[in-house]
């Protein structure tokens, strides 16, 4: 009896467990906590936090990331062929109205400009002894577009994808706190009091049904390897449009959204092994993620003080800040600081051109980086 019971216990995963994999259930608990109690991106942390348990519980023991039978590794298939984030674009095209884009191009150089933190962490991540292709999967963090950090990741095979993926998660999750500080140091009382108007020009429903038609063709014999990405996005955002395909509309920004956001964070969370997770590395991705995430918010805000030095109908720089492609997490938050100077300056619609041509531009410089490397 002594032998079978200690021939049980060896089969347990209590006999290979490390410190690593203890830290990392501290760690899982913490990102639970922040999700429910703080209501930080919910739908998003719960699920990479139940991933991560399952990657620490010893898989030896469990079988799940058996290659072609444990269920694990079958979910995983999905985000290593970079299939998961593509459904996640359609689901945010379908959502989506990119009428504040139309009625105010010029907002789509906001955007672009808030991309400089993606090609500046870039570069510092490589010089700093990260390979091109994992400084290219970290660099995207600094767009706060999570969908397109753990394509790219995925796609150039990085090692750090899920620490890159959590990072991006979080810096979207705390917005709300990282950028104000920056907005308010970055501008002036007069500058943020700048008003814009109530209204946008209408936008016809031809210009809806045509624009996402024309983008993903100029932009995908531009960019090629965007088309993914951008093509997802632009056809959920036609299915919004056209007025007769809503039951497809529903079904992209509902079920199929919130299906593969459950796929993705599971299995982004399950390849946390502690081993990877705790290495200095990982800390230094973090810090880089930060850094990224803070010059694009500035790059946008400085973009937007330097086109009102050449235009004659001042923008408010706040709504530079919401060229990250969170959405609408940032152009909210340009709308609160400006409504702290003033409570009747509304500035969400005009903000929103620069967050919806951010999340272009994400996709965008994530198909350079694929191009080139």
């Amino acid at each position: 009896m002594a032998a079978l019971i200690s021939g049980y216990l060896a089969q347990t995963g209590f006999a290979t467990v490390s410190w690593e994999n203890w830290v990392m259930f501290a760690i899982a608990g913490l990102l639970v906590y922040l999700a429910v109690a703080k209501d930080a991106e919910p739908l998003l942390l719960v699920p990479i936090a139940f991933g991560m348990v399952i990657a620490n519980i010893p898989p030896e023991v469990t079988g799940v990331f058996t290659p072609g039978t444990g269920i694990m590794w079958i979910l995983q298939q999905g985000l290593m062929l970079g299939i998961y984030p593509p459904l996640i674009f359609l689901g945010i095209g379908a959502v989506t109205d990119f009428s504040f884009v139309l009625a105010n191009p010029k907002t789509l150089f906001l955007g672009a400009a808030a991309q400089i933190g993606i090609f500046i962490t870039f570069l510092a991540a490589n010089w700093m002894g990260f390979s091109i292709a994992d400084a290219a999967a970290i660099a995207i963090i600094g767009g706060a577009d999570g969908p397109t950090s753990i394509y790219v990741a995925s796609i150039l095979e990085s090692q750090f994808l899920p620490i890159i993926a959590i990072a991006s998660y979080s810096y979207i999750a705390l917005i709300p706190v990282l950028q104000p500080p920056i907005m308010r140091a970055l501008t002036t009382r007069k500058e943020r009091s700048i008003t814009m108007g109530k209204k946008l020009r209408k936008v016809s429903k031809l210009e809806r049904i045509v624009f996402p038609i024309v983008a993903t063709i100029a932009i995908s014999l531009i960019v090629p390897q965007a088309l993914p990405l951008v093509g997802m996005l632009m056809l959920g955002n036609l299915l919004r449009e056209n007025g007769r395909t809503k039951r497809l509309v529903e079904a992209s920004g509902k079920y199929i959204s919130d299906t593969v956001i459950i796929l993705l964070c599971v299995s982004v969370g399950a390849k946390a092994d502690g081993k990877i997770f705790l290495a200095l590395e990982s800390i230094m991705i973090l810090g880089l993620g930060c850094a990224a995430f803070i010059v694009a918010t500035a790059s946008g805000i400085l973009f937007a003080k330097l086109m009102n030095m050449f235009s004659v109908n001042k923008v408010n720089p706040l709504i530079g800040a919401a060229g990250v492609s969170a959405v609408p997490t940032a152009a909210r938050v340009a709308q609160k600081v400006a409504s702290e100077e003033d409570p009747t300056n509304f500035v969400l619609m005009h903000a929103m051109g620069p967050n919806i041509a951010g999340v272009i531009g994400s996709a965008v410089a994530a198909g350079v980086f694929l191009s080139i490397i």
